[in-house]
């Protein structure tokens, strides 16, 4: 019975990692719930002594009862018994459950399908634990479960693992493996052992056959745990943080502060919907630029299409391409001869974003002035981080926006891009009707422009498609249902569908997350969370990637959502602010964020498309620093014993006195107690000078003893061997004398003596002593030992019956 109950704790304290995934309480309080039923389960399968394949079956079917109750009494019988409609309420609570947990991201809220969820999760987690633990006699094994729950918060999460619910999971299972160490060894009969407080032997209640004693080897067991668990806390506490070198620059890789060389992408599809969805609008960012334009802030770009949902490959950032560097790497297809307007944008992101570590930016960023390490992708120009985050970042971006114009993108029909072909990949099995859709669409059209405005004005005029968050827009079967037959959907579908449709007829295509431009209030555009959108990104040679909008705009649709300019028929513009080439670009008189005209390195991959804005040189540790870093901070953790003993060596020496000498050895403590500090002080010094040494003194040796020892033994020249007389002489008469009368300074005999041992010993052992003096260690060991004494305290804490309850 003790593993079962020991399985539960396990289970649960494996749990409490979960916390920082959810919002409110009810997933802990319920979990805790469905833990005791598989606790209560296990106890009376153990009562009963049902087989080990019946036991899980008891279990799961306590947690069965016990989510009835909870979730569906109201449909069960009797509030307790399920029945067929409470199975079918569990059964569509569950999908709900998983259907949310793929809306919202981290921490999501309590719902009654997410708890239920959670709830059941932790509980077969816990029949598992039992079953491996209790049932099979295999403990280690246990933790394989219990790592699948620690596991989820550390694939989900950016951040690490708080270490208060590391220790707690920690403790729990070590707790487990203590209890199956004494079942074990309880089984083997009577135990020798030295531990003077424990009794030996005791009958089993349940046979009356003598069992053994493990008390003691719980301690031990209980010891090992406490320090790999303190070990593997303050170990890596301790050491600096370090960047593995990426000698290919794959993924994140490089130089620079950081948490390591990759990242982790919450879904952005979730975060998408989870925003829509919430009840009431929150701001996420203020922006304000040059022209006072509102423009779309581009988050992520998805690039791969699977037949189920748009997904994103993993962004690359290398150190050359840091913000901080200068110009950031050529939008893809923008050719020289395009001309662009240069325009500069001021964005603060509110402080309540958690977990973003990617910027909103316009399209295409051509310099970013901001705080921290930021790189950007060269391949979609996302600019991202690892060891920081976006919340509360204020940052300047100048981008160059091509001047697209329908009879510029009509003059580039036959030019053959040079974009990576990801960007037209298609499933196999897409279903046929859609390609014709495709096709049917765009057969009267003479250029890939042409056919890009017919599929926008399909999704936005011509379609009759209506906007709705109510639904779901994933799959070969979702994505024929919207296109045609329902056509109700919101924009990450509008958004994909465009996309899929456009590769059907090759024009290269991904999508967009972030937000649209936002309303404008006083001087600034205000951007909320009910300006979450995504839309269609498509690829022209000549002018690279240009945004469409398949969404519906207005009342009906998303609100502040709009077509490009570019793809409704007008004059051709020449207002002052169209520019010339980038080779003939201005020199950035009206450009704040370039202010001088400093050439960088990276210009020249750039064709010299501007001057670079006067950002302060890479000033990033290199990594022979970091390791000089960390070598000395190890120097100082292994030179903490030699501070603390050169410390109570000058305490002693001032003679203020210092408490117990060695662990059983009160010698020290009677001297003090005799009012003489000083004596004590040099007495406890010698002590631990001995010990230093290697020498040692028995604990019964008196001071006269041990002086004519020492001196005899090794060999003390005349001085010496007064000054050790002296000093036994002077610790005597403070012990036994009547009236110890007056104590002469010892300064000087202490200083004699301690020499005379010193050469008697080699010059390793006079180091060690230094270094890592073994009287401070002992100190150290004696007081965790205490501390773990106090622990062992709670095992004596036993609730016995009084005399007058053994008489009733």
């Amino acid at each position: 019975m003790r593993l079962t109950a020991a399985s539960g704790v396990a289970a649960f304290a494996a749990a409490i990692l979960l916390y920082p995934l959810f919002q409110g309480g009810a997933w802990f309080w319920t979990s805790l719930g469905a833990v005791l039923a598989v606790m209560a389960a296990g106890l009376l399968s153990s009562r009963l002594t049902l087989p080990a394949w019946a036991a899980p079956l008891v279990g799961l079917a306590a947690l069965g009862i016990f989510l009835t109750v909870v979730f569906t009494a109201g449909k069960a019988w009797a509030l307790v018994i399920p029945t067929k409609s409470s199975v079918w309420e569990l059964g569509r609570l569950l999908s709900a459950g998983w259907a949310d947990i793929q809306r919202f991201a981290a921490p999501v809220p309590s719902t009654d399908g997410i708890t239920l969820l959670t709830a059941g999760g932790v509980g077969v987690i816990a029949v598992a634990v039992d079953l491996l633990a209790a049932r099979l006699r295999r403990a280690a094994l246990a933790g394989l479960p219990l790592l699948a729950l620690a596991t989820v918060p550390a694939t989900i999460l950016a951040e690490p693992i708080s270490w208060p619910a590391f220790i707690i999971a920690a403790l729990g299972f070590v707790s487990l493996l203590i209890a199956d160490g004494r079942e074990r060894v309880g089984h083997w009969g009577r135990a020798v052992l030295v531990r003077r407080t424990r009794v030996a032997t005791g009958p089993r209640p349940e046979t009356g056959v003598a069992r053994a004693d493990t008390s003691g080897l719980r301690l031990s067991g209980k010891r090992i745990g406490f320090a790999a668990i303190a070990l593997a806390v303050l170990l890596p506490a301790a050491l600096p943080v370090m960047e593995p070198v990426s000698f290919f620059q794959f993924g994140v890789g490089g130089r620079g502060g950081g948490k390591g060389n990759s990242i982790s992408i919450a879904s952005p599809i979730a975060s998408l919907r989870g925003q829509l969805e919430l009840p009431e609008r929150r701001t996420i960012l203020t922006y304000s630029n040059n022209d006072n334009k509102p423009r779309y802030l581009r988050i992520y770009a998805l690039d791969t299409f699977d037949g189920q949902q748009f997904g994103m490959t993993e962004p690359k950032g290398s150190p050359d391409n840091r913000t901080e560097n200068g110009p950031l790497p050529a939008p893809p297809g923008l050719s020289p001869n395009t001309k662009v307007r240069n325009v500069v944008t001021r964005i603060r992101i509110s402080d309540e974003i958690e977990r973003l570590q990617f910027l909103p930016l316009p399209y295409p960023p051509r310099q970013i002035r901001v705080d921290g390490d930021w790189r950007a992708d060269v391949g979609t120009l996302m600019v991202f981080s690892i060891p920081d985050e976006a919340a509360g970042l204020e940052y300047e971006v100048a981008t160059s926006e091509p001047d697209a114009t329908p009879e510029l993108l009509e003059s580039l029909e036959g030019v053959q891009p040079s974009v990576d072909r990801r960007y037209l990949k298609l499933p196999d099995n897409l279903p046929p009707d859609i390609v014709r859709l495709a096709r049917s669409l765009t057969a009267e059209t003479n250029s890939n422009f042409e056919a890009a405005v017919k599929l926008q004005q399909f999704f936005t005029k011509d379609g009759d498609f209506r906007y709705d968050l109510r639904t779901q827009g994933h799959g070969n079967s979702a994505l024929r249902d919207f296109l045609l037959r329902d056509r109700t959907g919101y924009c990450e579908q509008f958004a994909a569908s465009m996309a899929v449709l456009a590769r059907i007829v090759g024009i290269p295509s991904r999508v967009a997350i972030g937000y649209t431009g936002g309303t404008k209030v006083g001087d600034n555009w205000t951007v909320t969370t009910g300006d979450s959108h995504s839309w269609p990104e498509l690829y022209f040679e000549g002018v690279g990637w240009l945004p469409f909008e398949a969404t519906p705009a207005g009342t009906l649709g998303q609100g502040s959502a709009r077509v490009p300019d570019y793809t409704i028929p007008r004059a051709p513009a020449t207002t002052p602010s169209t520019s010339p080439s980038t080779g003939a670009s201005d020199s950035g008189a009206d450009d704040p964020i370039n202010p001088s005209t400093r050439r960088n390195p990276r210009e020249l991959d750039r064709e010299g498309l501007i001057a670079t804005g006067g950002l302060p040189p890479d000033d990033s540790m290199p990594l022979i620093g970091k390791i000089g870093i960390g070598a000395g901070a190890l120097l100082l953790l292994l030179l903490v014993p030699a501070a603390l003993r050169l410390l109570t060596r000058n305490r002693r020496v001032r003679a203020l006195g210092w408490k117990v000498a060695r662990p059983g050895d009160d010698m020290t403590a009677r001297i003090a107690t005799a009012h003489h500090p000083s004596v004590a002080a040099v007495w406890a010094e010698l002590d631990d000078v001995l010990y230093d040494y290697g020498m040692g003194r028995d604990a019964s040796e008196t001071p006269r003893a041990l002086a004519r020892r020492l001196t005899h033994q090794y060999e003390f020249d005349a001085e010496s061997a007064a000054a050790m007389t002296a000093i036994a002489t002077t610790v005597e008469r403070v012990l036994f004398a009547r009236d110890p009368g007056t104590i002469a300074p010892m300064r000087k005999d202490l200083r004699k003596v301690r020499q005379a041992l010193a050469a008697t010993v080699s010059r390793g052992r006079r180091m060690r002593a230094v270094l890592l003096p073994p009287s401070t260690l002992r100190r150290l060991r004696g007081l965790g030992e205490r501390l773990l004494d106090g622990f062992d305290l709670l095992e004596n804490i036993r609730l016995r019956r009084t005399a007058a309850s053994k008489g009733a």
